[in-house]
Order: structure tokens, then C-alpha cells, then sequence
């Protein structure tokens, strides 16, 4: 018993020792504090840094706030195809290739044209006394013209028949840039239907596509039934619907440029089978599509999606508006050579309009540098104002 009694004394003794225990603990306390505040401070200062992706973590921890993006999974990358490989690297080489320097640097003008043009006697005042800085192809589908112009006759190349909205359309444009190509010289391609005219003189021109740094051609995004709404699925896996554009066909390119249209094969056929009325119900045009999808894949800093040659949609209608004898005036071409902002339309029930500054190298400058639709009957009143209006 006395053995008990002394250790429950003993015990009672150290039970009179646990008051100094627990104050040892009260002192050691703001340790761990200043410890676990580090710690939720480092996981705060990281999760700001680098926000997390999951739905709940999202709204506690992002400063930029949730979206629903940020909720998904990420998307897994696909697997590209042997023909995507062999195309990519293709055009990656040609990219990085520096262009061949010519002694002679020539801007080729490819003239797409159903027959005769119109327009030969302009475009004759145009080209005068520029000889050995130009070439001049011409893709007749119905016939060989008769030529009022020196700079015309013999420049017709092996043509085809031409279908508005198909991909012959693209064929032709592929055969004048392939028969352009031939002369190393030729180091900007320009397509020119027969309704086309020039708005300034040789040389302004010349500098213009020349000295730029980039391919002019049209792109950008429609959601409308006229742009999206012409996508297949059977475009997948190589042309996904985020990268359907849509644009005019009137481009001026870079040497680089051409030659990788001419290279490519995958893409281009992609359109040819899919692109075209009747698939899916639905009426693509490829010559719309083709172009400004194919450089928004694979080299969208490469072009200024915008056109240099002018049109107006304004009525809104399937084709644009076409300038008769009364409508040309000085004025009406002062005022299509002073546009310096591209517009495109698109074609939801809500149209959209889309403006951007029209950027030469960086600056801002006048858009275009050709306008259509002219009917034949103004050639007159053009010929007489030539000299005036292409000094603006």
C-alpha cells in the first residue's frame, strides 16, 4: 500500500510539474504559427502565379475570375497524319528559306478572264514605260482574246474551263501561278479578274506589293451560314472548322507564298472533294474558302487578311455592286483610294461588321491598290481621268 500510496504521490507530484509543461507549449506556439502562415502564404502566392484549372479552386484562387474553358479537361494533342507531316515540313522548309534574291525583280499580273479585256487600253497607259519590272500571264476559259496591247499578245497560258463558286475556279489560279513561278524573276504574283482596274500609277504600285512584308490575302472569321455554316466534317482530321476562314480571291503573294500553294497537295484536296455544292446539303465555294484557310493553318503572321483590290458589297447581294459609264467620276475613285480600313460583313441574321486598319509594314496606309467591278462602258471616262486620279 505504501508502494501505491508514494506513486500515486509521485504521480501527484508530476501532475504538480504539467502547469511549467504547458507553459513551455504557450511559448513555443507563435513558431508554428509563423510556420503555417508561410506555408499558406507560399500556396497563395502560387496558385496566383499559376491559377489552377479545376472548377471550385478556380473561383477561390484566380484573380482573372472562372471560365468555362477553365473547367474543361484539357484537349488532348492529336496525332497528326503521315500527309500532315510530310506537308508541314515541307512548308516549314520553304518558310525558312531566304527568297532568292533577282537582279530583276518583276510583279506578275495573272488575268483571270471568261474572254476579252475590256480594259487592255488602261491597263496599256498603266504599264507604259515600266517594261523589264513586270510580267503578264492571261487564263482565258472560253476562248483566246483579240489583244489591243502590245504587253498582252502571245501572254495567254494553257486554259480551262471555268465554273463560278467550283474548284476549277482554284485551278485556274493554281495554272497562272505555276506558269508564273517558271520565271525566277517574278517575286509578287497578282490576280486580276477582267472587271479590274489600277488606282494609282506603276511605281506606287510596284513599291507597294514590292517592299511589303507580307502576302496580301483575305481572311477572316464568319460564324454565318455563309462562312462556317459551308464547313464539312469530312474535312477532318487536317481542317477543323476553328480554322475555317473565309475571304476574297483577289490576292497579291509573296514568291514563298506561290510556291507553297503549288506544293501543296493535302489541303487543296481537302476542298476539292468537300468544298463544293451539294455536300452535306450545303454550297461551299472553295475559292472563298481555300486560300484563307490554308494560310490561317499554316502561316497566319504571313498575310494581312485583307485584299488590295477594292469591291462594294454594299447592296449586299451575291455579287457586288457593278460601276457603269455614269457612276465613274473623279471623285468616286478619290474616295475608293483614300479608304485606309478594310471592312468585312458577316452573314448572321444580326450582321456583324469588322473593321481593322489597313497596315503597310506596320503603318497605316490607303487599302487598295485596284478596284472591280467596272463595266466595260467606263474604259472612256477612265482613260481620261487616268493621269489624275492615279497622282492621288
Amino acid at each position: 500500500m505504501k508502494s501505491v500510496k508514494a506513486w500515486r504521490i509521485g504521480n501527484m507530484g508530476d501532475l504538480q510539474i504539467l502547469p511549467g509543461a504547458r507553459h513551455r507549449a504557450h511559448m513555443k506556439r507563435p513558431v508554428w504559427i509563423i510556420v503555417l502562415l508561410s506555408m499558406v502564404s507560399l500556396f497563395l502566392v502560387c496558385a496566383y502565379m499559376y491559377p489552377p484549372h479545376t472548377r471550385g479552386a478556380c473561383y477561390m484562387f484566380s484573380s482573372r475570375g472562372c471560365k468555362f474553358s477553365d473547367w474543361l479537361p484539357p484537349t488532348p494533342v492529336r496525332e497528326l497524319t503521315d500527309e500532315e507531316i510530310a506537308s508541314r515540313v515541307v512548308i516549314r522548309d520553304i518558310l525558312n528559306t531566304p527568297p532568292v534574291q533577282s537582279k530583276n525583280s518583276k510583279i506578275a499580273f495573272l488575268f483571270l478572264t471568261p474572254g476579252p479585256l475590256p480594259f487592255e487600253k488602261l491597263w496599256d497607259k498603266f504599264f507604259h514605260g515600266h517594261e523589264g519590272r513586270f510580267s503578264v500571264y492571261v487564263h482565258a476559259s472560253k476562248g483566246k482574246p483579240v489583244h489591243l496591247s502590245r504587253y498582252f499578245i502571245n501572254r495567254e497560258i494553257r486554259s480551262d474551263q471555268v465554273v463560278w463558286g467550283r474548284i476549277s475556279m482554284v485551278d485556274a489560279e493554281r495554272r497562272l501561278l505555276a506558269n508564273a513561278l517558271k520565271d525566277p524573276d517574278n517575286q509578287h504574283f497578282v490576280l486580276l479578274s477582267d472587271s479590274c482596274v489600277p488606282l494609282h500609277d506603276f511605281d506606287y504600285v510596284y513599291n507597294y506589293l514590292m517592299y511589303a512584308n507580307m502576302s496580301f490575302v483575305d481572311c477572316f472569321e464568319d460564324p454565318g451560314p455563309h462562312g462556317n455554316g459551308r464547313y464539312s466534317e469530312h474535312m477532318l482530321p487536317e481542317v477543323e472548322l476553328k480554322d475555317f476562314r473565309k475571304g476574297a480571291q483577289w490576292f497579291t503573294m509573296k514568291r514563298q507564298h506561290a510556291v507553297i500553294v503549288m506544293a501543296d497537295n493535302l489541303y487543296y484536296t481537302k476542298f476539292r472533294d468537300y468544298c463544293k455544292h451539294g455536300v452535306d446539303g450545303k454550297n461551299c465555294i472553295a475559292d472563298e474558302h481555300y486560300l484563307p484557310t490554308f494560310f490561317y493553318m499554316i502561316d497566319p503572321g504571313g498575310i494581312a487578311n485583307r485584299s488590295v483590290t477594292h469591291v462594294d458589297w454594299s447592296e449586299r447581294k451575291w455579287h457586288p455592286k457593278s460601276y457603269k459609264a455614269r457612276d465613274v467620276s473623279y471623285d468616286l475613285l478619290k474616295n475608293i483610294t483614300s479608304v485606309d480600313q478594310s471592312e468585312h460583313v458577316t452573314s448572321e441574321d444580326q450582321r456583324s461588321v469588322l473593321l481593322r486598319p489597313c497596315l503597310w509594314n506596320g503603318i497605316r496606309r490607303p487599302c487598295y491598290l485596284f478596284a472591280r467591278k467596272f463595266h466595260p462602258d467606263t474604259l472612256d471616262n477612265l482613260l481620261n481621268l487616268f493621269s489624275n486620279y492615279t497622282t492621288l
